[in-house]
């Protein structure tokens, strides 16, 4: 009995002592990455047919539309939390970027939860890894990580920041005919991957011998033909001109299906294998969830005095 007491108090101060640590977590500077892609720019998308899936079926899309060149980065996002709380469209609790969500049509399947209105998690300041920073006052990105692509932003948070400037998130089907175009290719760049190609797991000691370091993610539009500190990157665009549209992070989609919560995304993210960056790889999670792996663009509809480019293929 002695023994468990002098052991108890060792065990709550390491517990104590881990709860601290992962709220005080920062993330080191990074070498900041030029890589001359513009994360502001907008792709438009024609209406038509595409090859969809596994097998290649014929879909349309009946609307032409715009879609991100890039995904948001840790910039972008860091800018939209200060815009929004200037606003109060959102509040910081508990380490926590909270913000309010209408809820979701309940069905009663069996496989359903229940998504009610209500404040919901946006961003968690406190995950260790985040990149954006929160002083009490003003958000702000580490240091080198500003053209990288935000993580740890669930679902909730990232369909807010599409409907703040009055954007949305793609549907699939969007998502899909962005990455593949209209032949039937299983990569956004062709049928061959290679490890200067993606952020995937493969691609880790070629990444680690250009920055001389560790790599999780990319800057955003890496993965263009140019060269870094000696080594030369593939051109991984779509058909369409878009980047990153295979590893790095999953992309959240804005499909609501009915008789379930669960929310998809698509691309693979930076620790995946090959299979998971091709463009009909999908993977689901309920609205709440974050994680490192996880990011996101925008899509909206085409409007008058639109600046989005076209490609042809």
């Amino acid at each position: 009995m002695k023994t468990i007491i002098r052991i108890l108090p060792v065990l709550i101060f390491l517990l104590l002592v881990s709860c601290v640590n992962q709220e005080q977590v920062q993330v080191k500077p990074f070498p900041y990455t030029d890589t001359g892609v513009n994360s502001e720019a907008w792709v438009k998308i024609p209406a038509g047919n595409f090859y969809k899936g596994l097998h290649r079926h014929i879909t349309k899309i009946d609307k032409p539309y715009e879609i991100m060149l890039t995904d948001v980065t840790n910039a972008q996002y860091a800018r939209y939390l200060n815009e929004a709380l200037a606003k109060d469209s959102i509040k910081v609790v508990n380490h926590k970027v909270m913000g309010y969500y209408p809820g979701d049509p309940f069905d009663g399947y069996k496989h359903e939860k229940k998504i009610t209105p209500g404040d919901k998690v946006f961003f968690p300041l406190d995950a260790p890894g985040v990149r954006i920073t929160f002083d009490g006052k003003t958000f702000s990105v580490i240091k080198g990580y500003e053209n990288h692509p935000v993580t740890y932003v669930s679902w909730f948070g990232a369909n807010a920041y599409a409907k703040f400037y009055g954007w949305r998130l793609p549907t699939e089907d969007e998502w899909e005919k962005a990455a593949r175009g209209t032949d039937t290719r299983s990569f956004p760049w062709g049928e061959e991957i290679y490890d200067n190609i993606a952020n995937y797991s493969n691609s880790n000691k070629f990444l680690k011998k250009v920055f001389n370091r560790r790599v999780i993610t990319t800057p955003v539009g890496f993965f263009n033909g140019k060269t870094y500190n000696g080594l030369k990157t593939r051109d991984d665009r779509s058909p369409f001109g878009l980047y990153d549209m295979a590893g790095n992070v999953w992309q959240w989609c804005g499909n609501d299906y009915r008789f379930m919560h669960y929310r998809f995304m698509r691309g693979g993210s930076h620790a995946n294998y090959e299979y998971n960056l091709r463009v009909w790889a999908r993977n689901s999670a309920g609205p709440e969830y974050y994680s490192m792996y996880v990011g996101f663009r925008c899509a909206r509809d085409v409007s008058s005095d639109s600046t989005a480019t076209t490609v042809n293929e």
